[in-house]
């Protein structure tokens, strides 16, 4: 990972509910056989398509990036973990994530990156997840607030932290992240970063 760069990043942004099962099916053959197998253990019909989703997103943005075939790219699972490309000439950052009907996945050639998006949902109990979940300071920060800025407050703390986490799991720097929120309609996202972005682009993916 280049360390003489101005770090940027691209956020692909993908909403499967525009995907049908049908166009879902042949990209099955681009999983491995461990890939596959993690695939069929899914009980649920919803997470067997995230997880799908998930994995055509992360090749065709790796593809981009790099500027290869995204059926071309080998990956290897780490339970516990983001997978692991398979290609010793670089080793680009990127992260997953993926909440209700959304996929999201963040990748940059000069940083580590960590990931999260969030649907956000008025309808949950945010102040006894709160509770459950933040410091006292956090808690009390968002008593102070009422109505949509709540629940905007609640879900990019909620993301900041799951970003946090995902990003130390891959970094081996011990420096403070960079994290950032990103605006969006239905769901909370936070980038978090090893280095500080100069560039964030984000985009929306329909090329199934």
């Amino acid at each position: 990972m280049s360390s003489d760069v101005s770090p940027v990043a691209t956020v692909w942004l993908l909403d499967g509910r525009t995907v049908s099962d049908d166009q879902l099916l042949p990209y099955l053959s681009w999983l491995n056989p461990d890939e596959l197998h993690r695939y069929q253990r899914f009980l649920r019909t919803e997470r067997q398509r995230q997880f799908l989703l998930g994995r055509i997103l992360l090749r065709f943005a790796l593809g981009f990036l790099l500027k290869i075939a995204p059926s071309t790219i080998s990956l290897s699972e780490r339970p516990g973990h983001a997978p692991l490309l398979n290609r010793g000439d670089v080793k680009p950052g990127f992260s997953l994530s993926h909440s209700g009907t959304w996929i999201a996945c963040a990748v940059s050639e000069q940083s580590e990156l960590g990931l999260d998006i969030e649907l956000m949902d008025a309808g949950r109990d945010l102040p006894s997840l709160a509770e459950q979940t933040f410091n006292e300071n956090e808690c009390a920060s968002l008593k102070e607030k009422e109505g949509s800025e709540r629940v905007t407050a609640f879900y990019t703390l909620w993301s900041t932290k799951e970003a946090q986490y995902k990003l130390a799991s891959t970094s081996r720097s011990s420096t403070p992240a960079y994290c950032i929120s990103l605006p969006h309609a239905e769901i909370s996202i936070v980038l978090c970063s090893e280095r500080q972005l100069s560039d964030i682009d984000i985009r929306n993916f329909d090329g199934l």
